[in-house]
């Protein structure tokens, strides 16, 4: 039902509504008085009405001036011998009947008459006209809604797809992906003055496939490429082709392809296209699946027997494995662009990009956030900015300060802060020991990242939490790192185990983590010297319709399956010793963090820093209470100031950074130089 329909529907009501209150108001103006028979005929003998109406038994009496004007209304019930077929009674009761013969002898001393004084009323005359208004109405309700109906048949094959003109999107408001910047200018070249390629013999590019994470800015990417080539844009999901009638998703492509035509050149964006491509033939129906035929008719109308010159496809997708391999053919898919999640620079960018209409505090170091923020996408570093911005609201502060980012980060991967949940000393006490486990051990292991922030305060389903960053972005994980991080996840259980002699089930999801890291070591990257370079697994997700009657997946023998649990076994039995060991040599460490931990419920790098060089509890608080009064004294300033060492540490980093640019200028300076010569 459409907007509408609605709207006359509300319209009839209310005058069906109008009408009803004005039927009540007429019969409360007109204040007939109930009488029995008896009391009316007195009023009649009376001379108190001198208007009489019979309507078979109810018989209304009216008191009637000389203008014509009704004073009084009386209403009685007579009995059966009084009907008017019969006048015989009636007119006995006032002696105008000679009963010897029957004759009327004389005349009634008021006007009699089958017909009600109002009866020439405005609203008896408009009751007859509501009447047929309303049943015309709703019979032409009922046949426009069935043609509605009809039309929704009709119309349920058209394309769904949004045409957009002039998009104010820019490769300027994308950042962190300069490489799939590049190959995206081509298309916009191409777009722009396709004679320039069509002379050398170059052909358009058909279409785009954006591959990677979700939240890397794939649907972005597809924008800024129309709106810096200045072209209509079409877009349209996957799931938009298919619907529960046959052969509907195949018209809609149809439409779609048509109305491109009509504004060639153009661009197609389907995102989610994994929802329509999957690779055909992978599930348990037929071939006249309706998701394979409109998968068919998309390949016809990429590259058929038509040709669509002035039409690119762009598709984004983040599981490229199971698309169909006739889908990413050249001719249909010429360029796969891989969206990568950003890198340290990458997100510095994105992140100054979000900023742009945010008032951040002088101190705020955004490469210092970017260098903890790794493994953020982009649309999580734009969560996270405007977390911090609401928390800096909150606070009814003007800007945005580092604690707010830091805070704006936690919130993003954890969830907020639970201040309010009630928490009982002894499990604050084990909360405590629990995470001071897990920041000593990574302190101590050589390949673990840095401490950033430990809390005891919940947040999401956690208890408690230690953060770590990564001060480099490595896509290879080594094995001294891997023990490394389970020796440290186990921290938590071993500190138990020392401290509190006994275990709960706060350490579930560190056991957990430990025991997919030491699996994935033995089965998929050939760590183990006793089961050799052999992958038993593979970390790609199932995919039912391929995987479907292929019993060769994770086929290894029983003996193999218990030589794996007996390796895994192995690694995390090693660590927790390598974890019991390191704790107990570092107790006063361990005992004092929890100290800490307990009195201010969160720390950072800082103190985590003086707590390893041996610094007392108290001399940590005392240091703590002194950065509160500061920011007591200036409530705009950030309380988690980077440390000297590590501004030192971003400083050289800087300097090498520039000097590293400055050097493949000079190289590429030459280079050109050469060439020319």
């Amino acid at each position: 039902m459409n907007k509408k329909t609605k709207t006359i529907i509300w319209i009839v009501l209310a005058i069906v509504g109008v009408f009803l209150v004005s039927l009540l108001l007429s019969d409360v103006i007109a204040g007939a008085k109930e009488k029995s028979f008896n009391e009316f005929l007195a009023l009649l003998k009376a001379g108190q009405i001198n208007k009489l109406h019979i309507d078979a038994y109810n018989w209304t009496g009216y008191l009637v001036d000389a203008n014509g004007k009704v004073l009084e209304t009386y209403t009685t019930i007579a009995p059966s011998i009084y009907n008017y077929d019969s006048f015989y009674s009636f007119c006995a009761e006032f002696g105008i009947i000679d009963p010897s013969n029957g004759l009327v002898t004389g005349v009634l001393p008021f006007e009699l008459n089958f017909t009600d004084p109002n009866a020439g009323s405005i609203w008896s005359s408009l009751i007859p006209v509501f009447g047929i208004v309303l049943v015309a109405l709703m019979f032409w309700l009922i046949m426009r809604s069935a043609s509605g109906a009809g039309n929704a048949n009709m119309n349920i094959g058209k394309s769904k797809a949004q045409m957009q003109n002039n998009l104010k999107v820019r490769f300027s408001d994308v950042a962190g992906a300069e490489e799939e910047k590049e190959e995206l200018r081509e298309v916009v070249e191409f777009l722009k003055s396709p004679k320039k390629f069509s002379t050398l013999g170059a052909r358009i590019p058909s279409g785009v496939l954006l591959v990677g994470p979700p939240g890397t800015g794939k649907t972005l990417f597809a924008k800024a490429v129309a709106g810096e080539a200045g072209v209509p844009f079409f877009s349209v999901s996957g799931s938009d082709f298919v619907e529960m009638y046959v052969g509907v998703g195949a018209k809609r492509v149809r439409d779609l392809f048509d109305m491109a035509k009509k504004n060639q050149p153009c661009i197609i964006f389907v995102d989610e296209i994994d929802a329509v491509g999957r690779r055909r033939g992978a599930g348990l129906g037929g071939g006249h699946d309706e998701r394979e035929q409109t998968l068919n008719q998309i390949l016809v109308q990429m590259d058929g027997f038509e040709s669509n010159e002035g039409i690119i496809v762009m598709a984004a997708t983040n599981r490229a494995d199971i698309l169909d391999p006739a889908l990413l053919r050249p001719g249909r898919f010429d360029r796969q662009i891989n969206v990568n999640l950003p890198d340290v620079k990458g997100r510095e960018q994105i992140l100054k990009v979000h900023a742009r209409n945010k008032p951040m505090a002088a101190d705020v170091n955004f490469k210092t956030v970017a260098r903890i923020t790794a493994g953020f996408s982009g649309a999580e570093l734009a969560n996270l900015l405007n977390e911090a911005a609401i928390l800096a609201a909150r606070a009814g502060k003007s800007v945005i300060g580092n604690l707010e980012l830091y805070d704006g980060i936690n919130k993003v991967l954890m969830g907020p802060q639970k201040k309010s949940r009630v928490v009982t000393e002894s499990d604050k006490r084990c909360t405590a020991y629990h995470e001071a486990g897990h920041a000593v051990l990574a302190c101590l292991c050589k390949h673990c990242d840095p401490v950033h922030e430990v809390s005891i305060i919940p947040r999401g389903r956690a208890a408690g939490y230690t953060m770590t960053r990564p001060e480099t972005d490595d896509n290879d994980v080594s094995y001294n790192k891997l023990v490394d991080n389970i020796c440290m996840s186990l921290g938590g259980r071993v500190a138990e185990e020392l401290v509190i002699q006994d275990v709960t089930t706060g350490a579930s999801a560190d056991l957990q983590h430990v025991s997919d890291i030491a699996r994935r070591m033995v089965t998929q990257w050939g760590m183990s010297d006793k089961l050799g370079l052999v992958a038993y697994d593979s970390d790609q997700p199932v995919f039912m319709g391929m995987e479907y009657g292929n019993q060769s997946r994770g086929g290894y023998s029983q003996e193999t399956a218990a030589a794996i649990d007996s390796e895994v076994r192995r690694l995390i039995s090693e660590a927790h010793e390598r974890a019991t060991k390191l704790l107990k040599e570092n107790r006063s460490i361990l005992d004092n963090m929890s100290r800490v931990l307990v009195e201010k419920e969160t720390i950072y790098t800082e103190e985590v820093a003086m707590l390893m060089k041996g610094a007392d509890w108290k001399e940590v608080v005392q240091s703590m209470d002194g950065k509160e009064e500061l920011h007591k004294a200036n409530p705009f300033a950030s309380v988690t100031q980077p440390s000297k060492e590590h501004l030192i540490e971003e400083e050289t980093a800087e300097k090498v950074e520039e000097v590293e640019e400055k050097s493949v200028e000079t190289e590429t300076e030459n280079t050109e130089n050469n060439t020319q010569e």
